[in-house]
């Protein structure tokens, strides 16, 4: 794989928006469902993913992220369902598929005393890889540890550490790399950081296969993510399109602390769509709209009129936190721990089972 420094800028932009369909996928799972007693972890997932994008598993702590990545790497056999991955199967080859990925797990234990370079040469062993100088120099250098090399495990950061864990998972030149939840725990800063990384594993030819339960995270790396809540997946398609769809510009954000603002004046706002959303709790206030401008200036005339008081206010760009919200009418909390209940109705939650590649589905 060529080699990409870590020093490129690291931008705030989302990745292109790219078709939906995939007509020769590298990886193809079909109607995947693990249950553990009672308990369905997985309940019928699809998905088809092409070479050379990275493909981002999306959704809260709970939702079957971990387990979906598990069946497709072979490391779990489902309990109904097939998945293909470079055209082998999972199940009945799944040897053959572990030497053909690699796969930086969740959690990962790394001997401390060795140093990073050591530790690359000891998994290219393992797999009869090149653990020469060179590759092992190339591989420190695409992840950013370059100047590392001789430093042991328990001498790095959390992040470093996190990046070296994506260099071990390359070793053997694989066709498709897994990342499970790469950058959680890790400070903004260091997020950032592997966000490069990833991007440079991308640039190098590999396909890469994502969870996260960071929506920004989705947005800026993914060419296509598949949104997974209970066990389904919900929905599926590149990030641009997907909040397209939702047919809005932005959310509006507010808290009363004084006074009362009815459901029925602020869905009759301008450029306001869908029902409002508002919790009793703590009278928070959320706006999906067409133009925020408008909906801005006339929220301020109403609460003026009803001499309602507003705190927090403020406008964010519409984001998969938004298509979420839209299509279970819960708001996802963003940092793993779970979601929100809403009082306000939902645009879609019927729990149907949304396939991912292979053909496109409107969300409503």
């Amino acid at each position: 794989m060529p080699n990409a420094p870590l020093t490129q800028p690291v931008t705030q932009r989302r990745v292109d928006d790219a078709p939906a369909f995939v007509a020769s996928p590298i990886i193809e799972a079909r109607g995947l469902v693990k249950r553990y007693g009672e308990h369905v972890a997985v309940a019928g997932v699809d998905l088809a993913v092409g070479a050379g994008e990275v493909f981002g598993i999306l959704g809260p702590n709970g939702a079957g992220k971990t387990t979906t990545l598990e069946m497709i790497e072979g490391l779990r056999k489902p309990d109904a369902g097939t998945v293909h991955v470079t055209g082998l199967d999972a199940v009945a080859e799944s040897a053959a598929v572990r030497r053909a990925i690699g796969a930086q797990l969740q959690s990962t234990a790394l001997f401390d005393y060795l140093s990073a370079a050591e530790l690359v040469e000891l998994f290219a062993g393992l797999y009869d890889a090149d653990a020469s100088t060179e590759r092992v120099s190339g591989l420190l250098s695409m992840v950013g540890l370059e100047e590392k090399r001789t430093a042991r495990v328990n001498e790095m950061s959390g992040g470093q550490q996190q990046r070296l864990s994506i260099a071990l998972a390359l070793v053997n030149q694989p066709k498709v790399v897994f990342l499970d939840e790469p950058t959680t725990g890790l400070d903004p800063q260091a997020r950032r950081n592997l966000w490069q990384t990833v991007r440079n594993v991308r640039d190098g030819g590999a396909t890469v296969v994502l969870t996260t339960h960071y929506m920004e995270e989705a947005e800026m790396l993914c060419n296509r993510v598949a949104i997974m809540d209970a066990g389904r997946v919900i929905a599926c398609d590149t990030p641009a399109a997907l909040i397209r769809r939702l047919g809005m510009a932005a959310t509006i954000r507010t808290r009363v602390t004084a006074g009362h603002l009815s459901i029925h004046d602020l869905a009759n706002l301008p450029a306001v769509t869908g029902t409002p959303l508002e919790t009793d709790e703590s009278q928070a206030i959320r706006l999906q709209t067409t133009d925020a401008q408008a909906t801005l200036v006339a929220l301020l005339q109403l609460a003026d009129r009803h001499h309602v008081t507003l705190a927090d206010l403020g406008s964010t760009q519409a984001n998969l936190e938004d298509v979420f919200l839209s299509l279970t009418g819960r708001r996802y909390a963003g940092n793993g721990e779970g979601i929100e209940e809403f009082n306000g109705k939902r645009d879609r939650a019927d729990g149907q089972r949304q396939p991912c590649g292979r053909r496109r589905r409107r969300l409503s």
